[in-house]
Formats: structure tokens, sequence, C-alpha cells
């Protein structure tokens, strides 16, 4: 964000998530303002929660058992996501992120086994005390998050464009190949084609994407400057596996990328 003129400007994830770096870039004054959006309902009744009724999440947080009673309760809010209250949906989001395997809210297990036998329990990731402090904190920036809830598509053709130049925009989409094991709206190649295109013709803001390391995403990207590199992954299990980076054709990159480490699509 420095080297491309954003510091202090605009950060945007159009695939939000849990917003980790956005939320370190706001706390350190790198980013002015953040930009969450996610079309996922649990995320983004989460996200609403935090902004629009901190202290109602808070009080769910400090009086709410964790137990493996309780996860059962709150998975069952997600099949209701639909027609849940936002805040019950959010908090049910929460519980389940932080006591499920790998953060995954759907399709996956409590940490530790419902008996509770495994090395590590239920509670592991959850600090009540720890996470009110970090919820109550982002409440308290809440006027400079803006959240969104639209189809990735939409959004970067109806809300990007109303975006300052001072703008970085981390586009992480769903995985080409194991997606639809890991993201709840997981795309089909059409929709990986669309969003390639309307990156590409993004103009004034800055942007970056982040994918799993596959041929046909490569292609799609095939005329701009690509990163691959490896990392371990641990959603459902531990193996090793490769991410490409792909930038917006002038976009300057850290000197700590060594350009020997560029890959040709």
């Amino acid at each position: 964000m420095k080297l491309n003129g954003c510091h202090g400007g605009n950060y945007v994830e159009p695939y939000a998530g849990g917003g980790g770096v956005a939320l370190n870039l706001l706390a350190s004054g790198v980013a002015g303002h953040i930009h969450l959006n996610d079309l996922n309902q649990s995320i983004h009744a989460f996200w609403h929660s935090v902004l629009h009724q901190n202290a109602g999440l808070c009080e769910r947080i400090e009086k709410t058992s964790v137990t493996v009673d309780e996860w059962h309760r709150q998975r069952a809010v997600q099949e209701q996501a639909e027609t849940a209250n936002i805040l019950d949906l959010g908090f049910s989001t929460f519980f389940l992120n932080r006591t499920s395997r790998s953060g995954i809210i759907h399709k996956s297990g409590i940490i530790g086994g419902l008996d509770q036998t495994g090395k590590w329990k239920i509670d592991a990731r959850y600090n009540k005390q720890n996470l009110i402090e970090r919820i109550r904190s982002i409440g308290a920036s809440a006027n400079r998050i803006s959240l969104t809830q639209m189809d990735a598509a939409d959004f970067v053709q109806e809300y990007v464009p109303s975006l300052a130049p001072q703008t970085l925009i981390y586009f992480d989409p769903p995985y080409f190949l194991k997606g639809q094991g890991l993201h709840q709206n997981h795309y089909k190649p059409v929709d990986h084609a669309e969003i390639a295109g309307l990156i590409q013709n993004i103009k004034k803001q800055s942007w970056l994407v982040s994918y799993d390391n596959q041929p046909e995403i490569k292609e799609l990207y095939k005329r701009r400057k690509q990163l691959v590199f490896s990392l371990s992954y641990s959603a459902q299990r531990h193996y090793e596996g490769q991410e490409v980076f792909i930038y917006k054709d002038n976009l300057i990159v850290p000197e700590t990328e060594a350009p020997s480490t560029w890959k040709a699509a």
C-alpha cells in the first residue's frame, strides 16, 4: 500500500471472510478505511453483529457455555440461515468458527471430536475475555469500516468504481480445485472466468489476486505478472500446496519478492 500510493487510503476485500489482513491494516494506520464484502449470509451476519450489535454479541460470547451440546445448537442455527435473526446467526458463525476444526463452519467437526478425547478440546480457541476485547476494539472503529453483502462480480461493477484511486483491492476468490469442499459459495469455471475478466478491467484502483496454483487460473490471467509460492494448508487435513499471486500490471511489488521467484503463466 505504501509503495503504490495507498497508505492511509482504502483497503478492500470483496471476499472478506475473517478479514484478518484488513483489520491489521486498519489498526496499524496503513489503511484509513476498510471495505469488507461477503455474499455469504453467515459471514455477513457476523460482521453486521460486530459493527452494529457489538454489545449484544459480546454478551452472547460471555454468557454462552462452550460445550458439545451448544455446538450442535449453533449448527442448527446455520441450517436456518436465511430466516435466522441476524444476531443469532452472527453469533452462531462466530461460535462455530472458534470451535470447529480449521474454523470451517460448514462440513467440519468439533475441535477434540464429539467425545472430546482429542489433544485439543472444544474451547482451545475460545478465550472469552480475549475475544470480547478484540470484538470491542473492532466495534470502536466501526465508522472506518464499510460492510456490504454483494456478489463479487456485482461488487466490482457497482461498488469499486466509486472508490478513490488510493485504494488497494485484494481478491481471494474460492479455490478453483477444492473450492466446493472449502467454500459454501463455491465457483464454477464460468464464474472464475467472469470475475477474472472484471478484475483485469479495473483501471483506477490497485489490485492483486490470490488463488490455488492451477493451470486454468494461470491461463485466465496469462497476461499478468504472477508469483507462485508454497505453503501448508490445515483445512480438513494437513498438506503442502502452492498458490499464485497475480498483480495488476503497474503494481509495484516489494523487493522482498526476488525477481527469480516470478513464474511465467
